[in-house]
């Protein structure tokens, strides 16, 4: 199975991690050159070859409007006037990558745009809309860039339709998204794993004030992802680089077994005693296998009703599956076999409730090697509400099951037949495909 790791030591930016992934393809600079016609108003990619503490990787720059963003534009974007003194900047502590924050603005209609301008979420959806992409891209784009969106307007307290960002570092932001995308899809990984993320300590600077690191439309993105301090001052994940991860991100946590066939190093702005990289690591894993408990016992002397009950009971008790069949026992008396299988660390538990809600006066157990598809599950929007959908994949193996629950749920409340609801949701993702 294909899987690629993100190795987050040192956090995370849209320009790192578009850098990292890059190294990867076995024909960088055509990449590189694929990107440059996609037509970006404005936008020019470069890349160039980095060094941090001894370390070789790749850096991205973004030239916008023939300009290359730097931490002088950075302070000119956040440094003009909303009816009240103009913020200065100080990023002596902060771990500015390419851009890192977003700016919000209130009742836009209001502001002085002599200087800048800003663009709105709907302006943004109309810029992705009009890149040669494919379906898939598209959408992955959009999301992320919606993900920032409505952090930011959950921490601001406004409408996501009032979240307005400078148009510099807007332009800077859907390059790198648009980037990592298209990066993600060309490698198209059967599991992307990420490491917890280093999120830098201290605060920031910005047009709001001095805020706590990460900051708040950050730390909202990476809520339920595993993240730490660390004693490095300055902001270390951005909110684009905490959107892409969160969105690209099967599971978190250490990096699993797994033979590397490429290996790419995305590098930061900035200079630290720690190598400022994100290292993305691409390779292969085995097919999943694990180890399963069988217990079973026979019963004669139980209604159907009983047993009914204590299947119940043990599927409530964590069993994996619960499974009867129909058997001939002594004096050729009718009986039922009970089967379950559950994991080694609810066997006990498991043992004591076939005990308690069977009549069996023992219990059988087998020990058994198991060979598993790696599953996970997706949530579609579409126009009948959220539907959950299981792929299974593994042993050159894939498949798709949409919920039993949500589909019976479509079926209901449309007065149509299962299997009607199944096709809905069929020629609604075959649409947004093509």
């Amino acid at each position: 199975m294909k899987v690629i790791y993100f190795d987050c030591g040192m956090g995370a930016a849209g320009d790192m991690l578009a850098a990292a992934l890059i190294e990867l393809l076995p024909n960088p600079d055509e990449f590189i050159a694929e990107l440059n016609g996609l037509g970006i108003p404005g936008v020019h990619y470069k890349f160039k070859k980095a060094v941090k503490c001894g370390i070789s990787g790749t850096q991205l720059s973004v030239i916008i409007n023939g300009e290359e963003e730097n931490e002088e534009m950075y302070h000119n974007l956040h440094g003009h006037n909303h009816g009240e003194e103009a913020h200065s900047h100080n990023h002596d502590n902060e771990h500015v990558h390419n851009h890192n924050s977003f700016n919000l603005h209130h009742n836009p209609e209001n502001q002085s745009h002599e200087h800048h301008h800003h663009t709105g979420i709907s302006k943004i959806e109309h810029i992705v809309e009009k890149l040669p992409l494919n379906a898939k891209v598209r959408d992955d784009v959009l999301s992320v860039y919606r993900l920032i969106a409505e952090s930011e307007s959950k921490v601001h307290g406004v409408p996501v339709t009032d979240v307005h960002f400078h148009e510099v570092g807007t332009m800077d932001a859907i390059a790198d998204i648009v980037a990592v995308c298209l990066l993600m899809d060309r490698i198209s990984p059967d599991e992307t794993i990420v490491s917890p993320v280093h999120v830098g300590s201290g605060q920031v600077k910005c047009a709001h004030g001095i805020l706590p690191v990460p900051a708040p439309a950050t730390a909202l993105i990476l809520k339920d992802i595993p993240i730490y301090g660390g004693r490095i001052k300055g902001e270390l994940c951005t909110p684009t680089g905490a959107a892409l991860l969160k969105h690209f991100a099967t599971r978190f946590g250490e990096m699993p077994i797994m033979k590397t066939t490429a290996i790419g190093y995305g590098m930061g702005k900035k200079d630290f005693e720690t190598a400022n990289c994100v290292r993305i690591m691409l390779g292969e894993t085995e097919d999943s296998t694990d180890t399963i408990f069988e217990l079973s016992c026979n019963v004669d002397d139980m209604t159907a009703e009983e047993i009914g009950f204590a299947m119940d009971r043990l599927f409530e008790g964590g069993a994996r599956d619960v499974f009867t069949i129909p058997i001939s026992m002594k004096k050729s008396r009718p009986g039922t076999l009970i089967q379950v299988l559950c994991s080694k660390d609810n066997k006990d538990n498991i043992i004591s409730l076939l005990f308690r809600h069977t009549t069996t006066l023992g219990v059988r157990e087998a020990k058994m090697h198991r060979y598993v598809l790696e599953r996970q599950t997706k949530t579609i929007s579409t126009p009948y509400g959220i539907v959950r959908r299981k792929d299974s994949y593994g042993y050159g193996t894939f498949r798709s099951k949409y919920e039993y629950d949500d589909l019976s749920r479509i079926a209901k409340e449309n007065s149509i037949s299962l299997q009607e609801a199944r096709k809905l949701i069929e020629d609604f993702e075959r649409k947004k495909e093509s």
